[in-house]
């Protein structure tokens, strides 16, 4: 009995044929590489990541350059929004209608003494003293209807330079141009327009870009 018959059971086992090698998997053998998307920065060693888009000037407003900030740096806007020169405008109608209303106090003061006298008050001591009283609470009207015309006047200046305060103080002056507005009345509708200019007045000033403006950087 030969081992080397092919037939024979108690042989060694038929020796199988090696399978033939398979080329490594990678770039380089015949595989077709993936390059980036169109428009991406190129990768590799050193290369930047890609960036993350966020939304501008919301969550990170400091852009080097971004001509919506005075000087490249954030705070407020180069030049005067519409809405702030608005609020301007407003302002100087208010202070404008309260030199009309000091001159009007004035007219009535230089007819005073010629309209009591029309009245036949002269003589009666307290008759007069009642006039007196009232041309009192006139000249005291007129001075306050000045200084707060004058007042609005140096808030109208500082619109270009001036800071917060500024804006505050314009509240605080169209919340007061309300209060003349309710007195005035009865003065042919001049009192509904200075409570309508001063109403719009507090609603500008209290706009966001209105306080943008009054806190940006100044150098």
């Amino acid at each position: 009995m030969s081992f080397g018959e092919p037939n024979n059971p108690y042989g060694p086992p038929p020796q199988q044929p090696a399978a033939p090698q398979q080329p490594p998997a990678g770039p380089g053998y015949g595989h077709p590489q993936q390059g980036p998307p169109p428009g991406a920065p190129p990768q590799g060693y050193g290369a930047p990541p890609y960036p993350q888009q966020y939304p501008q000037h919301q969550q990170y407003p400091q852009f080097p350059g971004d001509p919506q900030f005075a000087g490249g740096h954030p705070g407020g806007p180069l030049t005067m929004p519409g809405i702030t020169r608005a609020a301007r405008i407003m302002l100087g109608l208010v202070a404008l209608s309260h030199l009309i209303v000091a001159g009007a106090y004035g007219w009535v003061l230089s007819r005073w003494d010629e309209e009591m006298a029309k009245a036949g008050i002269t003589g009666d001591a307290q008759a007069e003293g009642y006039a007196d009283l009232g041309k009192g609470v006139v000249v005291f009207l007129m001075g306050l209807a000045t200084v707060f015309a004058l007042l609005g006047v140096a808030l109208l200046f500082q619109y270009a330079k001036g800071g917060n305060g500024v804006r505050v103080c314009s509240i605080v002056y169209g919340s007061f141009a309300i209060v003349t507005g309710i007195f005035m009345l009865s003065a042919y509708g001049l009192g509904l327009l200075i409570m309508a200019v001063a109403i719009l007045l507090i609603v500008f000033s209290a706009k966001r870009d209105t306080a943008a403006w009054f806190r940006r950087p100044r150098h």
